[in-house]
């Protein structure tokens, strides 16, 4: 059996009511945790992309992603090369603020290029993009000061250069591979 590691899979579906739904459904039933999943409207606005992590192995990961490609909404599933793909997530995050601290959170965002968004007599929300380690990082700085609430978006994920997932011929599962009968 394989180890168990985070993957990324990409998937383009139509943009129609519930889709999302049956995806998630799909691994709710397997009883797999989805770390974290976004979905928005692509280029075409009747398709839709999601991006979902998971934690698994690879043979769990082949079996939901051939699952995924059964289903009648779906039109392209791939899981993404971490090393070929640029990450993405935004976090807001409302910490606790007393005019005296203002200026040191004010440095903190400036080594992390995060933005203050919000500013109350007592607290500040502050906006950061970036891969989600970077964001990680920044919620360890900044915990010190007290976070009163936050929200991540999820990650987004595309590849580099001139591949997309619309154009991903099914011989590129190259993790998988072993697992093809």
């Amino acid at each position: 059996m394989s180890e168990e590691k985070k993957y990324t899979i990409g998937a383009l579906a139509y943009n129609k009511s519930g889709v999302l739904t049956r995806v998630t459904g799909l691994f709710t039933r397997r009883g797999y945790n989805i770390e974290s999943i976004s979905a928005c409207t692509t280029e075409d606005p009747e398709v839709s992309r999601m991006t979902i992590i998971l934690n698994g192995d690879e043979y769990i990961l082949y079996q939901l992603i051939k699952q995924m490609e059964k289903m009648e909404d779906v039109i392209k599933v791939g899981c993404a090369n971490e090393l070929d793909c640029v990450y993405r997530e935004l976090l807001l995050v409302k910490v606790h603020a007393a005019p005296e601290m203002r200026s040191q959170i004010i440095q903190i965002n400036e080594i992390y290029k995060a933005k203050t968004v919000d500013l109350s007599p007592d607290t500040m929300i502050l906006e950061i993009t970036g891969d989600p380690d970077k964001l990680d990082a920044f919620l360890k700085v900044i915990k010190p000061y007290g976070i009163l609430e936050m929200q991540r978006t999820g990650v987004t994920a595309l590849a580099r250069g001139k591949h997309t997932l619309k154009d991903r011929d099914d011989g590129e599962y190259k993790i998988l591979d072993k697992h093809r009968g």
